[in-house]
């Protein structure tokens, strides 16, 4: 009966979303910290060229795998709102090369009104210089939506989120509630389509 398939299909998709947050919640508490080509910060708010706390604990980590000689460069990315002065990937990058990167290993990738846009100018700039494999930093929910979105953008992702954010307790779940809903419309239509749905 009509009942049926819809209690069937209700069910399906309870399913579909739990599984989409055991996949989320699973990545959040991986490292895959290893050698790579590139670091690629994921981008947050800055206040005329002062990383947030969330950026200042992305911006940390990343130091500290540099540090550990896991890659030549770090990719900065994020862009800026009409009326700031500093775009987040400049933010980014004078951060690093005041505690020691050389500018010369930095690569400020500014374009991108989201995640996707962001990632999209970042494959594009990588592969022209042949590189594919990458250790992505951002906070731990964002990462399997990373992953996701890499293999989009035919990149090799690995991921290494900061242990040390701000966003905890409770104030994590509408973050993990929106990944998991990112994520599982995603699979369905594709990540570049939802962005270009979620931008109008």
């Amino acid at each position: 009966t009509a009942w049926r398939v819809l209690g069937g299909l209700t069910a399906a998709g309870v399913v579909y979303v739990a599984v989409g947050f055991a996949q989320v919640w699973w990545a959040a508490h991986v490292d895959q910290a290893r050698r790579v080509q590139a670091i690629v910060v994921l981008g947050s708010a800055q206040y005329d060229g002062v990383p947030s706390p969330d950026l200042a604990a992305r911006l940390t980590h990343a130091l500290a795998l540099w540090r550990r000689g896991l890659a030549p460069v770090i990719v900065c990315t994020g862009g800026k709102e009409p009326t700031d002065l500093f775009t987040e990937a400049e933010t980014e990058a004078n951060w690093l090369a005041a505690r020691g990167v050389p500018r010369d290993q930095l690569l400020p990738v500014v374009e991108g009104r989201d995640t996707w846009e962001s990632l999209a100018a970042v494959a594009r700039v990588l592969q022209s210089r042949n590189i594919r494999r990458v250790l992505y930093v951002s906070d731990p929910f964002h990462d399997q939506r990373l992953r996701m979105m890499s293999g989009e953008l035919h990149l090799t992702p690995f991921v290494s989120p900061t242990r040390t954010s701000p966003i905890k307790g409770a104030a994590l779940v509408p973050y993990y509630a929106k990944e998991t809903l990112e994520v599982a419309v995603g699979r369905i239509i594709g990540f570049r389509r939802l962005s270009q749905i979620t931008a109008r």
